[in-house]
């Protein structure tokens, strides 16, 4: 009598040939304002975007990682991105990884950025972040959250994360 499907043990899924991120991708209402602000206050720099493209965009790259900025058209069916009223460090955002805290917290309230500071603990271990909108309102992190270890879960059966209710996975 053989095993049925479900009661086989899993062979392992071959690893996904995937390096890293590559870049972001965002669309701005004033094209010149996110370069600026990326430049000035991220540190990224203009390069080259292929001639094919026949759209108002600009390409940025710094810290191995690339933001593609898009200018928004007068015609486009999509509202104008607005910041909202309160930066909320649960919504969806991009982290940076930073060696000073200190430093970065400094330039940031110099350049008088809305900011949000939060610290994660696990342990005695402390994460610290800043968090502030680009000129359309999308959310940056910055952290030194390489301060806590991945450790991967052994095995996650469902899609909830241990610790949700269940009535949080839906």
């Amino acid at each position: 009598m053989g095993l049925r499907d479900k009661d086989r043990p899993r062979e392992p899924e071959p690893a996904l040939p995937l390096v890293r991120l590559n870049h972001v991708s965002f669309s701005c209402a004033s094209l010149e304002a996110s370069v600026d602000f990326y430049r000035r206050v991220l540190g990224f720099e203009l390069v080259q975007r292929p001639a094919s493209l026949d759209f108002k965009g600009a390409w940025m790259h710094k810290y191995d990682m690339g933001i593609h900025l898009l200018q928004r058209s007068s015609d486009c069916n999509v509202p104008p991105v607005r910041p909202p009223a309160m930066i909320n460090p649960k919504g969806n955002h991009i982290s940076f990884q930073c060696s000073d805290m200190e430093l970065m917290k400094a330039r940031l309230g110099e350049m008088n950025l809305e900011l949000v500071t939060t610290r994660v603990w696990d342990g005695e271990t402390a994460v610290e972040q800043l968090f502030f909108h680009d000129p359309d309102g999308n959310m940056i992190e910055i952290c030194n959250c390489e301060n806590l270890p991945v450790v991967p879960l052994a095995a996650a059966a469902s899609p909830c994360l241990p610790k949700q209710p269940a009535s949080q996975c839906r």
